[in-house]
């Protein structure tokens, strides 16, 4: 890798068709990082296998093909940071759950969904619940006598510390870990390594330099430089974009088949949809055909809405 080169990358989760909203993620990716002359690294988010079967990976790797916004690495291309399949990484998941274990960072979770969900839960503006530590103390045969019941999950124990960036697009953003999130899961009952944990793994070990992500995440940041301050790793510039809503006011989703690529494929040509995301987004003033590669010179992120954005009605 060229030091100083960005490297972007999409990070789908193959549990369906990508609708609009992941189109348009992925082309904010593309030209954020072609435009300054980097690169683009595809990893499949297929860490719950069943859900997310190779089938559909291909799929959508292929259709991203179709759009003209294939990766320079990654999916079944591969590359020199191979495995790019989350489902490979377990073992060096495992590797950083380790080394949060050796710091005495993590302790065992029995609480159910339903405990975690009570209305006397904690709870963010947004809905998102903030664990209240319920088993943050328990003493090693207090874990004991639980795991012969239900296998634990797994939490890390964060600090009473506010964590903040600079989000590229949308500009400052702070949380106190203690209070806006609460000690969080970094590995599954089941075994399954959290998505938390994973991203920030695969992230620095494929020297991604810019991460592109829908605003719904950003919440998610603050917890995820803190882990990897205390990996000792190197993090990411971060650009958190509008998400992507229906005529109604909806998010997308997968169920949206309207609007998934598997419908726009058989009224549009990647030309028709590109150009349509890209006046969405604020790249041209009216929805005229383009590709991803005639966009790219003349991106820049102060172009793109920072409020969430609704679809015209009859625009797709």
């Amino acid at each position: 890798m060229i030091a100083g080169t960005t490297v972007g990358r999409y990070a789908p989760s193959p549990s369906g068709r990508m609708h609009l909203g992941n189109l348009c993620c992925c082309l904010l990716a593309w030209l954020s990082a072609k435009s300054r002359g980097g690169r683009v690294v595809l990893r499949i988010e297929d860490l719950d296998a069943a859900r997310c079967p190779r089938a559909f990976a291909d799929l959508l790797e292929a259709d991203l093909a179709w759009l003209g916004l294939s990766a320079d690495e990654g999916g079944s291309r591969g590359g020199p940071h191979a495995p790019y399949y989350q489902s490979e990484c377990a073992a060096l998941y495992r590797r950083a759950f380790d080394r949060l274990a050796e710091q005495g960072l993590l302790y065992p979770c029995f609480c159910t969904r339903s405990q975690l969900h009570a209305a006397s839960a904690p709870h963010r503006s947004d809905g998102q619940v903030i664990y209240p530590g319920t088993c943050r103390g328990l003493t090693p045969a207090q874990a004991a006598e639980k795991a012969r019941v239900r296998p634990p999950a797994w939490r890390v124990r964060v600090p009473d510390e506010e964590i903040g960036f600079v989000d590229g697009h949308l500009g400052p953003y702070r949380e106190n870990l203690a209070a806006d999130c609460g000690d969080f899961f970094v590995r599954r009952a089941d075994g399954v390594f959290a998505y938390q944990l994973a991203v920030v793994v695969d992230d620095a070990r494929m020297g991604v330099t810019e991460v592109v992500r829908g605003a719904d995440l950003l919440s998610s940041t603050p917890r995820q430089l803190w882990l990897y301050r205390v990996l000792g790793l190197e993090p990411p510039a971060f650009c958190h974009l509008p998400l992507l809503l229906a005529p109604d006011g909806r998010r997308l989703s997968k169920r949206d088949g309207d609007v998934s690529l598997e419908h726009l494929q058989a009224r549009y040509t990647p030309e028709q949809i590109i150009g349509r995301l890209a006046y969405l987004c604020g790249l041209q003033k009216a929805p005229d055909p383009r590709t991803p590669a005639e966009l790219a010179d003349g991106f820049r992120w102060d172009k793109v809405p920072r409020q969430d954005i609704r679809l015209p009605e009859g625009l797709f």
